[in-house]
């Protein structure tokens, strides 16, 4: 078949059908003159119609032209999850500009090297005291123009702490900075393929890099997933959605996969500006939410909750995760509680999330990432030779082709030559094709550890060690080796009460479930594990904490450190 997995598709949908393609203001203003009234947001209670959050928008966008801040210009946001996010983002984005999506969870070099690297002179914010100190060093660095300062308690005070707004003619509150800006007698000509958004990715081996992504791009994701999930929605009479966003708005997951899909489609965004387990549930038990999109931390602090399976969790009609490979044993245990399904696709930064899905119905195919999407192509190719394309069930590298994927990296011709091949990009995640189209992941490519000229993935050894009663959360890494070279360390946070365990009594656990040559030849207890900005286990930064080691394998006793 042409297209692997089609065979599995929900009733209707075709691999071929149509992937609409537009701008991304457009589609803003679709979703006001289609729902108006109808709320959009709901942040801290207060709900926020279609219609306001254009009339917002507009605003916004009247001030970033009026202050020369139009075509050809880099807005750079330093946002958490509150309003001032989307109406910040649609406002650059209908005044011409392109958005940068600075994390606040990133470190200040990284932060100043995505100002610098995107050409971004002026950068909003907010006024918490997680967010403004970080600004106004850029702003003393000489990395900023102006400084937009949004105030937290617009919205309705909370208790959030603040830092007050120095007095400096750079910086100015967004309520300042909006005053009196006035529509212009013509919005600027936005183009399809006009660059929307530098999102910033990578990093692992150096600075971060700029994915370009143009509003084709982001509109077109947008569009494949209305097609893959226009049956369900029928199903249920397209009764309008109520979405749980805690996933941060400037990640690519909660972007496209909340924000403007949830636009598009008409639905509410009950806006979380963090995650909270409990308040989570309070929203589907109480609220009635209807979908909660999150990572595999979150549904692993959901899974572990004692009174899961007597918790209301009737009005999901959609639950799934993403940003990070899902542990198996979470999802059985997930689905032993709730009696609910919890499967895991898979995207990218470069793919404006959307890569693979998995269909109401199909064969259940544990650990899989789900089959190709409509419109995207995609393929497995040798490590060695990233031309030849390999059979199904063998491992090598996964490669994607589809109108969501990036044009390239900002300012990197050389990075973005290498990452395509003709018309497909490498993706540096290792996997496999099963004979029905199901993809797999095995790690990322620079992740993997080669032990006595075996390749070992940690997440393989990661999904075994998630079946031990006691493990809570798992990171595995290489560490030096005289004999083999490198060998795996696993980094464990245990249950709640779990009493820790000798690295003979894991290798016993894990014996038949993993090669030889896969099992861990260190083990760590730690308190907590690191963390990406979306709140995924962050293998690359727990690697960065490790001191320099000489070349042998610590063992460990088994004691917390």
């Amino acid at each position: 078949m042409a297209h692997p997995g089609e065979q599995f598709y929900p009733e209707g949908v075709h691999w071929d059908d149509p992937i609409a393609r537009g701008t991304l203001p457009d589609l803003l203003s679709k979703a006001a003159g289609d729902y108006g009234a109808r709320p959009a947001l709901e942040f801290r209670d207060r709900p926020i119609s279609y219609a306001e959050l254009e009339a917002m928008v507009e605003v916004a966008a009247a001030a970033f032209l009026r202050a020369g801040y139009g075509k050809n210009a880099s807005v750079a946001l330093f946002l958490g999850n509150s309003p001032d996010h989307p109406v910040n983002f649609f406002g650059a984005l209908k005044a011409g500009a392109r958005v940068v999506h600075l994390s606040p969870l990133d470190g200040e070099r990284a932060l100043s090297h995505k100002l610098s690297d995107s050409g971004a002179r002026i950068l909003v914010t907010s006024d918490l005291s997680a967010l403004l100190p970080m600004a106004l060093k850029f702003l003393e660095k000489g990395l900023l123009d102006r400084l937009i300062v949004c105030e937290d308690d617009n919205w309705g005070a909370v208790g959030n702490p603040h830092t007050s707004i120095p007095d400096d003619p750079a910086i100015v509150t967004f309520k300042k900075f909006t005053a009196g800006a006035t529509n212009p007698a013509r919005w600027p000509n936005v183009a399809v393929d006009d660059v929307a958004l530098l999102q910033y990715t990578g990093g692992t081996t150096g600075l971060p890099k700029g994915a370009m992504l143009t509003h084709g791009n982001l509109t077109s994701a947008v569009s494949i997933y209305d097609v893959w999930g226009k049956p369900a929605r029928a199903g249920r009479n397209n009764a309008i959605d109520r979405v749980i966003c805690v996933l941060p708005l400037f990640h690519i997951f909660a972007l496209t996969v909340i924000l403007l899909r949830s636009l598009e489609r008409g639905d509410l965004i009950s806006l979380h500006q963090r995650f909270d387990v409990e308040a989570v549930m309070r929203d589907i038990e109480v609220k009635r939410a209807t979908a909660f999109p999150g990572v595999p931390t979150m549904w692993i602090a959901i899974a572990s909750l004692p009174d899961l399976d007597k918790r209301d969790m009737s009005s999901l009609a959609y639950c799934g995760s993403g940003g990070a490979p899902l542990p198996v044993e979470v999802a059985r245990i997930f689905e032993r509680k709730t009696n609910m399904k919890l499967k895991s696709g898979w995207g990218m930064t470069e793919t404006c999330s959307p890569g693979t899905g998995h269909p109401p119905e199909g064969p259940e195919k544990p650990g899989s990432i789900g089959l190709m999407l409509p419109g995207i192509e995609m393929d497995v190719v040798a490590l060695d030779d990233s031309k030849k394309i390999l059979p199904p069930g063998e491992v090598g590298e996964i490669r994607i082709k589809g109108p969501n994927v990036t044009t390239g990296y900002w300012n990197r011709p050389q990075e973005t030559a290498d990452t395509f091949v003709g018309d497909r990009f490498l993706t540096g995640d290792i996997g496999y094709m099963d004979q029905d189209g199901y993809f797999y992941l095995v790690d990322r490519k620079k992740d993997m550890i080669i032990s006595g000229g075996f390749n070992v993935y940690p997440q393989m050894i990661e999904q075994a060690m998630y079946e031990h009663p006691a493990v809570h959360e798992v990171i595995v890494i290489g560490i030096p080796d005289d004999y083999r070279g490198e060998a795996a360390k696993a980094f464990v946070k245990l249950r709640t009460g779990a009493t820790p365990f000798t690295l003979e009594e894991l290798k016993a656990f894990l014996a038949g479930k993993l090669g030889k040559h896969e099992i861990p030849a260190a083990l760590e207890f730690v308190d907590e594990l690191p963390r990406t900005s979306v709140g995924k286990l962050s293998r690359h930064e727990l690697r960065n904490q490790q001191p320099a080691q000489p070349r042998q394998v610590q063992l460990a006793s088994g004691g917390r450190g």
